[in-house]
């Protein structure tokens, strides 16, 4: 017999998530079940089975009848935990973005693009690959979502990640040696004379999160102190964030690495009006090697990722994903370039 809360939401089950909340399970889990993995046992699997009936969860829904669909689409979404005010027009969604369109229109794929903020849309990531508008996904960035990302790998196969790589780990990621591209602007700095670091930036998401890691690695070898400047990267903030933080560090750090190549220029902007020069007072170190790096009055020092290669990676491997292959994650080799502002 059903109880109060199933017949209460009869008729409402759209996703895997609204599924687990009236079985009482996690939805990767339900994923599991409804795939036949035996990794759920036979009495939890019986009773998510039954309640997929009962609501008319039909197997189109799930992402194994979606594989078998074809819409000629490929599903792009960025997740936004970590900053629900970081907008799509940011310098390096519209690289690797550029680099993605050109790469699925050569495969013969147009793209559906979804921008989300995962407090307000706790379904974002079941909804889009339970939409039945896409054959796969491409997630860019994995912001605060690892988990939910996760979940959603354990039943869902044509799914790749731009981000940060970690051991174990079961979702397939594209990306940088994010810890090992940290290291590397500290030991630039340090090579440049400075003394006293800091790293300017967000320290919650994975990859931001490595960069401070790999810098941290260098600066604890070496004897030099580091200080984490939390910063936000929506633009209506980080340059007031910066201003704040440079007012508070003046003259206690020469030598600043910025988590991205967009945060380094506006830090160098601040700088600038505070009548401090690039490299003779602080030397500075950006990631990521975009466009603007080369603009920048000095040009940035940075450490560059394969924008491009990444791009081609994600959509291959989604490609073989599709094709109903096991892949491996592609972790590239960050590059230290080197200009004038460290």
């Amino acid at each position: 017999m059903a109880t109060d809360d199933e017949r209460t939401t009869r008729g409402s089950v759209r996703t895997i998530t609204d599924l687990a909340r009236i079985a009482g399970v996690s939805p990767g889990t339900v994923s599991r079940a409804l795939a036949g993995k035996s990794l759920v046992n036979t009495k939890t699997r019986e009773k998510i089975e039954a309640i997929a009936r009962e609501h008319g969860f039909r197997p189109n829904q799930m992402a194994s009848g979606l594989r078998r669909q074809k819409t000629g689409v490929i599903g792009m979404v960025i997740p936004l935990g970590h900053d629900a005010r970081q907008q799509i027009s940011d310098s390096f969604f519209m690289t690797l973005l550029g680099f993605l369109a050109d790469e699925l229109t050569n495969e013969g794929y147009d793209l559906m693009l979804r921008r989300v903020v995962p407090e307000d849309d706790a379904d974002w990531l079941d909804r889009f690959i339970g939409s039945g508008m896409i054959d796969g996904v491409i997630v860019i960035g994995q912001s605060d979502q690892f988990e939910r990302i996760e979940e959603v790998a354990d039943g869902y196969r044509p799914m790749v990640v731009w981000g940060n790589h970690t051991e174990g780990q079961r979702h397939c990621v594209v990306g940088t040696d994010n810890r090992l591209g940290g290291r590397l602007a500290a030991e630039r700095l340090i090579a440049a004379g400075a003394t006293r670091l800091a790293f300017l930036g967000d320290t919650g998401p994975m990859e931001f999160a490595a960069r401070f890691a790999g810098a941290q690695d260098v600066a604890v070898r070496l004897g030099v102190p580091i200080t984490a400047l939390p910063t936000h990267l929506s633009p209506d903030r980080a340059s007031a964030e910066i201003a704040g933080h440079l007012g508070r560090v003046a003259g206690s750090v020469d030598g600043i690495f910025a988590a991205t190549d967009t945060l380094a220029a506006l830090c160098l902007t601040e700088l600038r009006a505070r009548g401090l020069r690039v490299p003779e007072d602080i030397r500075l170190v950006g990631f990521d090697d975009l466009p603007i790096a080369r603009q920048t009055v000095p040009p940035l020092t940075t450490v560059r990722q394969d924008i491009a290669g990444g791009a081609r990676g994600l959509v291959q491997l989604l490609l073989r994903r599709l094709a109903g292959e096991e892949t491996e994650s592609l972790v590239m080799p960050p590059q230290l370039v080197i200009r004038h502002s460290a």
